[in-house]
């Protein structure tokens, strides 16, 4: 009987410890299995060293303001630091108070769960913020099962998981670290990946000034951004952000006083989501990012052989372009402007960059738009030009409509061309520009291509002609509707602003700007044809001695002419290519009407040349490019050549500031109260197609370009089509917005610096003259005396 019962008492413990080891047993091995990665996927030592994430590539201003974004997530990454302590409170208080005390895995907060469970009462999830991190970093598998035991089992081998990651987590990092990486990976809903884009998106801010109502706010949203989203769901939002302050209350964060006063208050969002195609800069953040990604050119992919020759030339020597595929990561692949977080500093000043693009909108929205409109309306075709045939309007029409995404995708369909027309024929609701705002309409198709064609475009860029740090670059209208770049892209002519390339030949040979010459019609044989040039109107010092700085002040041909007749064409190509301009000039007589076509980017570098004592410093974009650790990857500093000397250059600024004081820049004078130095050019081309103008202090010159889509697009006559009137304005009133800010910007209208060694060129035009006439009765006397000396003989 003893017997049975001790063999009864041996089975017992024997099951007992059967129903014991077993579990254990199986859950080691299970551990061991999921570390090893048996069931899947799990992150190396390496791997959690440096947890891969999406990371957003910056663009920031020279004055550290942040231009911008390039991601497919829009993911920054913060330092603990940079974080508000109420941040850190409502999100401890929230989703893990046990926080500071587990290793990853909160065995209480498990068995409450589980208790809850079983009881039917749950109240909250036992995963640690460590556990969602590791979810976070190393997402789950979202396989879809048929079977629910196999849906089960993978369920639970994913927890189990992530309690491995979540372990190892905490023992690679500190806690202020792992805080530090969630919040730098949950999404926050609005295209809002981290707490640093979510600061900006939802208040516009950094996260290390947010309130502590505005903390609980975003943490509220980690449950669910969409449901608790303070855009779309204001009322649930705040129930929300109250359930965090509750719990900070709770624990002691913040007490019943401030619990109370906060509770009751709305959420006030300064709410700006983040896209490539609005904030500030849009077209200059659009060519970085085209520049930075551009592929080493190969021929048969070019539809033209001058863009393929001007992008091979720039993959050789612009170390911008193409720089992702240059550069390697210490991984040995390239670096992908969406992914790996870099850093674009960029010459930019971001109040310039407002101020450049604030004078382009006021002038063409507030004044010149509505004066084009009303004189386009009564043509025989608006908006063009009654130059143009019905013929060639209908022509360009279609070409227009062939060039849309619109007819792309329906000729994708396989549409025939009349389908495609009566689409474009159909109305349809949509929202246009204007500038004073979006206006929602209902247009067909083809009416909103005409629309578009009646709104002016134009472009603006300044630099510092010293250091080539472009200050700002405003490449059109707004982004969402006018993509096309009026700075680096768009080529124009560039009318008389070419002028001051050939009076500078002229400088060079030791003329002085008061040299007079007779204001007379020049003849040009070239072969067995002539040309003779007109001026664009009467004025009554025709068949006169006028001085060269008259001539180039009141933009006269027939002074040009008698200039480019003592030269040649091919002299002026030759200068022009010393100050940097690349695109093709035709050496031909005509060459100083400006029928050639030039970026704008050219030209004010070419124009910097004359402030920075005739030596050309090439236009840069970027000074450096930093990894997403902060090591400096690559620096970049212009090049600069010698295209004339010291002396040339203040004379031509001599040149060019007769034509603000006495010429067609007379306004920046008397209404924009300009009264420093100031060296300018007005650009008119025929039609009055182009208006250009060409502005340049002691440290800042800029250029600005306004004109119709295409050029049978403009003004009637030339008081309003010409360059004076469709692109000094806008000048004028960025030059008195820099002047107003010279606290922050630190630049100052100061007079031109003179040359260190004294001219021996006269520059007062009275005293020139009375000295030369003086010279004249010395010449006179000597002819009467050489006369007497040979009838002596």
């Amino acid at each position: 009987m003893m017997e049975k019962k001790k063999r009864s008492y041996r089975l017992y413990l024997w099951l007992m410890w059967l129903l014991f080891t077993v579990p254990m047993a199986s859950i080691i091995t299970i551990f061991i299995l999921i570390s090893q990665g048996f069931f899947g996927f799990m992150p190396t030592f390496e791997e959690l060293e440096n947890p891969k994430s999406n990371l957003a590539s910056e663009i920031y201003s020279s004055d550290q303001k942040l231009l911008g974004k390039y991601y497919l997530e829009n993911r920054s990454f913060v330092n603990y630091y940079e974080l508000s302590p109420y941040l850190i409170d409502a999100l401890v208080a929230t989703e893990d108070i046990r926080f500071e005390k587990h290793s990853g895995i909160d065995i209480k907060a498990l068995l409450r769960v589980s208790k809850g469970v079983l009881s039917g009462n749950s109240s909250g999830g036992g995963s640690t913020i460590t556990q969602q991190l590791a979810k976070n970093l190393f997402p789950r598998d979202t396989s879809n099962y048929n079977s629910s035991i196999r849906r089960t089992w993978n369920l639970a081998i994913t927890k189990f998981k992530e309690w491995v990651t979540a372990v190892k987590l905490e023992r690679n990092y500190t806690k202020k670290e792992i805080l530090v990486m969630y919040l730098n990976t949950v999404p926050f809903g609005s295209q809002a990946y981290g707490i640093k884009s979510a600061s900006s998106t939802f208040f516009n801010c950094l996260p290390d000034s947010l309130k502590v109502q505005e903390a609980a706010t975003l943490v509220g949203l980690l449950k669910a951004p969409t449901r608790y989203s303070p855009v779309r769901n204001p009322e649930r939002s705040t129930k929300r952000r109250n359930v965090v302050l509750s719990q900070m209350k709770r624990y002691n964060f913040i007490d019943q006083e401030k619990y109370d006063s906060i509770s009751v208050l709305p959420i006030e969002l300064n709410y700006r989501v983040q896209t490539h195609a609005k904030g500030m800069a849009t077209h200059f953040r659009e060519y970085l990012r085209t520049t930075l990604n551009s592929n080493k050119p190969e021929k048969e992919r070019y539809w033209s052989y001058t863009k393929f020759k001007e992008d091979s030339i720039a993959w050789e020597t612009n170390a911008l372009f193409g720089w992702c595929k240059k550069h390697f990561k210490p991984d040995g692949t390239n670096y992908n402007l969406y992914k790996d977080g870099i850093k674009i500093y960029t010459t930019l000043n971001s109040r310039l960059q407002q101020f450049g693009e604030e004078s382009l909108e006021k002038h063409l929205g507030g004044y010149l738009q509505a004066e084009l409109s009303k004189e386009l309306h009564e043509t025989r075709n608006p908006p063009f030009s009654d130059d143009i045939s019905d013929e060639q309007f209908e022509r360009i029409m279609e070409r227009s409509m062939k060039n849309t995404d619109r007819y792309r995708e329906l000729k994708k369909q396989g549409k025939s061309l009349e389908e495609i027309k009566r689409k474009f024929d159909t109305p349809t609701e949509m929202t246009v520009f204007s500038w004073n705002g979006d206006i929602d309409t209902v247009l067909t198709p083809l009416d909103s291509l005409r629309y578009y064609k009646f709104i002016l475009r134009a472009g603006f860029m300044s630099m510092d002609p010293h250091t080539g740090h472009v200050k700002a670059y405003v490449g059109g209208g707004d982004y969402r509707y006018f993509k096309y770049d009026h700075v680096t892209q768009g080529k124009r002519q560039i009318g008389s602003t070419i002028k001051p390339f050939l009076y500078t030949l002229a400088m060079q040979e030791g003329y002085s700007p008061c040299y007079k010459v007779p204001n007379i019609p020049t003849t040009f044989y070239v072969n067995d044809s002539s040309w003779t040039p007109k001026n664009s109107s009467k004025s009554e010092f025709d068949g006169k001695m006028v001085s060269l700085k008259w001539g180039l002040a009141n933009s006269v041909n027939y002074i040009s002419a008698w200039v480019l007749k003592q030269f040649n064409p091919h002299a002026v190509v030759d200068i022009t290519r010393k100050m940097g301009v690349k695109s093709y000039i035709d050496p031909v007589p005509s060459i100083f009407l400006g029928t050639s076509d030039v970026t704008l980017y050219e030209m004010v570098g070419a124009y910097s040349t004359f402030a920075n004592k005739g030596v050309y410093t090439e236009p840069i974009f970027v000074t450096r490019i930093e990894d997403k650790n902060g090591n400096i990857v690559s620096t970049f500093k212009p090049k600069k050549i010698e295209a004339f000397n010291e002396e040339t250059a203040y004379l031509m600024l001599n040149l060019l500031k007769g034509v603000v004081t006495e010429g067609s820049g007379r306004r920046l004078r008397w209404r924009y109260q300009l009264h420093n130095d100031i060296g300018g050019k007005t650009g008119t081309t025929d039609n009055h197609s182009d208006g250009w103008f060409m502005g340049v202090t002691q440290n800042l010159v800029s250029g600005v370009w306004v004109g119709g889509e295409v050029r049978s697009i403009h003004f009637k006559g030339l008081k309003l089509g010409q360059g004076a009137n469709m692109a000094l304005p806008i000048y004028g009133m960025y030059q008195q917005k820099v002047y107003a800010d010279t606290a922050n910007s630190g630049i100052f209208p100061v007079d031109f610096e003179r040359p260190a060694k004294e001219i021996n060129i006269e520059l007062d035009c009275e005293k020139f003259n009375k000295q030369n006439q003086n010279e004249q009765i010395i010449d006179d006397t000597q002819d009467n005396e050489d006369e007497q000396i040979l009838i002596g003989f």
